[in-house]
């Protein structure tokens, strides 16, 4: 079904858009990591391992965080990404460097789907960029879309360079089965209960939630081009307010379910908490990226796992989530371009 890595070109393995064409995305993808296990001994070791990952749950008001003890995400949650670090490492998501069990599907001309082998999520994909390019979002978009829609049954997520992202250095998404974050279920519901209309637009629809223990920015729409007007009027709004960012601080979670792109974008302000750095019993080595704020918590430690209460997963999003001051006076912005006035 897949092809290993023989050169860089990309057009050396089979296109997922072409596959499309016998299977459904959910197929292709089941078979091409059936054939990775049977195949890469490293991964085969890390899914078995999700047998043994233990979770629980905190329910707060009309929704809930989970939190997952997974050792193996120990390489991720504790990674250095510093620019020394990074210069001090062969890149893990260059084609040339991969291992050569790894094969790959490819995604148009720019995109590689790549099984994870330290996965979070039962089916977890990793999808660089093939050429070695820095993590940015608003650049990408067209493409977080086009793998949204070619991988139904699956959500994307996009960690930014200070927000989780283990390679900073070389733009990348990452997608799983969908449902398996809260957020994507809690939606429907909350968004008529506790959300802020942004936009007025027959063509998309943008909304705020101010409460969800984290800041949130939602948008749904059936056209990808109004989406990615949505999409880049938040960002480049918010991004004028973080001048000092080469990209402002964000974590995006996207989908595509009966006919409509639908897109979660977490505004920060911090990389890792206090927690982390701090010693002996009161650190929680946790290292927020989408999946935490799509409402699963990682620990790769038993310690941090068994230790972590509600109120730690409160003040962690706090520090890590841009404030109320902050995030009113983007709403605000969002709603004056957007054409609703207050």
């Amino acid at each position: 079904m897949s092809r290993y890595w023989e050169t860089m070109n990309v057009n050396s393995i089979n296109k997922l858009e072409n596959l499309l064409e016998e299977k459904s995305s959910t197929q292709i993808l089941g078979d091409f990591l059936n054939d990775q296990l049977r195949n890469w001994p490293l991964a085969t070791g890390n899914y078995k391992g999700l047998e043994k990952v233990e979770e629980k749950e905190f329910q707060f008001d009309g929704y809930k965080i989970k939190v997952q003890f997974n050792p193996e995400r120990i390489r991720s949650s504790a990674a250095k990404v510093d620019q020394k670090s990074i210069e001090n490492r062969a890149c893990f998501l260059c084609l040339d460097k991969l291992p050569k069990e790894q094969g790959g599907i490819a995604q148009g001309d720019d995109f590689v789907i790549l099984v994870n082998p330290f996965p979070i999520i039962p089916q977890h994909f990793t999808i660089p960029k093939i050429d070695h390019v820095d993590q940015s979002f608003e650049e990408n978009v067209s493409g977080m879309l086009s793998l949204a829609k070619n991988m139904q049954g699956y959500t994307l997520f996009y960690n930014g360079p200070k927000c989780g992202a283990s390679a900073p250095d070389h733009m990348h998404f990452q997608a799983g089965n969908k449902y398996f974050m809260p957020v994507e279920t809690e939606y429907a519901v909350l968004k008529n209960l506790q959300s802020e209309l942004l936009s007025d637009s027959n063509q998309f629809e943008m909304r705020a939630f101010p409460n969800y223990l984290r800041k949130m920015i939602s948008i749904e729409s059936e056209n990808e081009k109004e989406m990615m007007k949505a999409v880049s009027v938040f960002y480049q709004t918010f991004s004028a307010m973080q001048p000092e960012e080469k990209e402002p601080m964000l974590n995006a979670i996207c989908f595509f379910s009966d006919g409509k792109y639908s897109m979660h974008l977490f505004p920060r302000k911090l990389h890792r908490p206090s927690q982390y750095f701090a010693e002996g019993d009161q650190q929680l080595l946790i290292s927020p990226a989408s999946v935490d704020f799509g409402g699963v918590f990682i620990t790769p430690r038993r310690e941090d796992f068994e230790k972590i209460t509600s109120e730690d997963i409160v003040d962690i999003f706090k520090q890590v989530s841009v404030d109320d001051e902050f995030f009113g006076t983007l709403c605000e912005k969002l709603r004056a371009k957007l054409g609703i006035s207050l």
